[in-house]
Parts: structure tokens; C-alpha cells; sequence
């Protein structure tokens, strides 16, 4: 593909209805100089290798961005043919066609590919082995996306958020408002990442592309580290709640799939690169409070 664009570079977003997909919109509106596509499950079913290669041959696509993803950690226990149909098997189509059409792929993938005993925030070549279904699918996700195109930019990211979809904020200020305590598991620590933030890197990362395309796997989330019962408290200062919330020890709150206890990822990387400034979680935590005000 051609370093430099003489018209406006197309841009594919799959998974444009999920928390990202829907932050990449957002965002494109603010970008002329690309022309955005956005799919759905609806409207473009990633795992029929002939739909997408239908669709691809029909326009000329300079990018790829795949947010499609099965995010139902404890339901992929039970429906592991329909987590790996999303996580893996769809992102071989996505990465085969791609290599075809030399179009540049960048594919979302989980801090869930480590088995979180590590003591130190976790660099992009670090031993793998996710402890759950969901890890295992967007890692075997990974493989498959190199695979069948050694180009492909993997971003791997943790503990997602948005004003869009269900997450952890939305359910929380739900809950700090309805109820007058709650239990939050307070040993599980990672990043909380917003999604409007990997949103916006993603474009700068298009934007460097057209000087240098970089591919491999780097890591993205906010800075500093927290865990689940702090991120909760942190909630409530903002939306000024009087609910009490009590810290749990996982062993007490029961899941279908096991999570690892440290995700924190290493973010050296995509900053040396991209050359990127990375906000604290809880200035992003601020930030996306304000969207739901």
C-alpha cells in the first residue's frame, strides 16, 4: 500500500455498536480527512468469510479498525463455540482479506491473554496463558490475526469504560444511587481504561501510518494502578453518592470464570512510539462522568 494518500483514506470500524466503536464515531466526526465506515453484527457479520470478502471487494479500504468482540466473560464459559466464532475464527476472516487487499488492520485485544501473577505491569512480549475462556479466545484471536497477516496492529487493552454500552461505571452509578451499601471485590488490580481515550489514539496511530506503518502488539490503558473497589470509590465521590461500599476478597464473590488478580499493562511502548501522552484513570474517570451529566 502506498504511504501517501491522495485522497481521503477509507476507514472500516466493525463493532461500531460496542463501547468503542461507538467512541470511534465520536471521534470521526471531529476527523475529515478520513472517510468512516461503520458496521455492525447487523449489517456486516464478520464471522462469513464470504460476506466480508464481498464487502471489501465492493470498496477500496485503507484501514481496518475491528472492535467486534464476544465481552461475555462468564457466559463464554458455557458458550465457547460462540466466543471463539467472535473472537477468533471471525478475526481470521477479517486478517486473510485484509492481507489481500493491503489494507491496514488494527485488531482490539484483552489484558485476559495473562494469567495476572505477575509483580510487575505486563510488557507486550510477556509469557501468555489466560485463566478463562474469553482470554483464550481473544488470544487464539491474536494468533490467527498474525497468521494470516503479519501486519496486523494488535492493541491490547483492560478494563473498558464508556458513557456507551454496559460497564462497570454505568452499573456502579446505578447501584450507588439505588442502593445504601454494595460489595466490591477489592484484591482483582488493573487499569480502567476509557474507551473515548483509545478512541483517539487509534486516530493518531492512522495518522502516524501514513510516514510509517508499525505492526505487532502494543499495550493501552489509562495510567496508574487501582483495583475494583477503589475504581468503585472513586465513582462515588463524583456522583456525590451517601452508599456505603465494602470491600470483598474475590474468594467471596463467585464467578463462572476466573479473572486474574494483576492485569496492569506496560504502556512504554505505544508512548515511545506514537510518541502519545497517556491521561491518569481518574482524570479519564472525570472526563467520562461529565458525558453523563
Amino acid at each position: 500500500m502506498e504511504n501517501f494518500f491522495t485522497s481521503a483514506p477509507t476507514v472500516l470500524v466493525t463493532g461500531a455498536n460496542g463501547q468503542l466503536g461507538k467512541e470511534i464515531q465520536q471521534v470521526a466526526t471531529h476527523n475529515p480527512f478520513y472517510q468512516f465506515l461503520f458496521t455492525d453484527k447487523e449489517t456486516l457479520r464478520i464471522d462469513n468469510f464470504e460476506l466480508v470478502k464481498n464487502y471489501f471487494e465492493a470498496r477500496e479500504i485503507d484501514y481496518c479498525i475491528n472492535c467486534a468482540a464476544y465481552t461475555a466473560v462468564d457466559k463464554a464459559e458455557t458458550e465457547t463455540e460462540q466466543a471463539y466464532l467472535i473472537n477468533a475464527d471471525a478475526v481470521a476472516n477479517l486478517a486473510k482479506i485484509c492481507q489481500q487487499h493491503q489494507t491496514r488492520l488494527i485488531h482490539i485485544s484483552t489484558d485476559y491473554v495473562f494469567n495476572g501473577k505477575s509483580a510487575r505491569p505486563y510488557k507486550e512480549d510477556d509469557a501468555i496463558a489466560p485463566v478463562n475462556i474469553y482470554g483464550a479466545s481473544k488470544l487464539k484471536g491474536e494468533e490467527l490475526a498474525f497468521n494470516n497477516n503479519p501486519s496486523t496492529l494488535i492493541i491490547r487493552t483492560s478494563w473498558v469504560y464508556s458513557s456507551f454500552g454496559n460497564n462497570f461505571v454505568k452499573t456502579m452509578v446505578r447501584l450507588l444511587k439505588e442502593k445504601q451499601s454494595i460489595n466490591v471485590v477489592s484484591d482483582q488490580y488493573g487499569c480502567p481504561t476509557y474507551a473515548a481515550d483509545i478512541a483517539a489514539v487509534i486516530i493518531k496511530i492512522i495518522n502516524h501510518s501514513k510516514t510509517t506503518w508499525i505492526p505487532g502488539i502494543v499495550n493501552y490503558c489509562n495510567g496508574g494502578v487501582t483495583n475494583w473497589f477503589e475504581f468503585a470509590i472513586a465513582i462515588k465521590e463524583i456522583i456525590k453518592s451517601d452508599c456505603i461500599v465494602n470491600p470483598l476478597p474475590s474468594s467471596e464473590y463467585k464467578t463462572a470464570a476466573a479473572r486474574p488478580g494483576f492485569s496492569v499493562l506496560d504502556t512504554e511502548k505505544i508512548r515511545r512510539i506514537f510518541e502519545i501522552f497517556i491521561p491518569y484513570w481518574k482524570d479519564s474517570l472525570q472526563n467520562c462522568m461529565l458525558t453523563f451529566r
